[in-house]
């Protein structure tokens, strides 16, 4: 039974987050041969001042870096 944890900054659309379930559970099912009736995706949207990058939330180094 595969759980695969997907982490992204906020922002992602509902058909997006409908493709990495979709091919993430094809992927698993033609690498490892695991049925997609017993594969879990779990997709967690994280605010871009909850995540960290270069030392500082990934909001501030946007602005840093753009």
């Amino acid at each position: 039974m595969p759980y695969v944890n997907i982490k992204v900054t906020e922002g992602v659309t509902v058909e997006q987050k409908t493709q990495l379930i979709k091919g993430v559970t094809d992927l698993l099912q033609d690498v490892l041969g695991k049925a997609p009736s017993s594969t879990y995706v779990v997709i967690d949207e994280v605010a871009l001042t909850d995540w960290g990058v270069g030392g500082m939330n990934v909001a501030d180094w946007h602005a840093r870096n753009s």
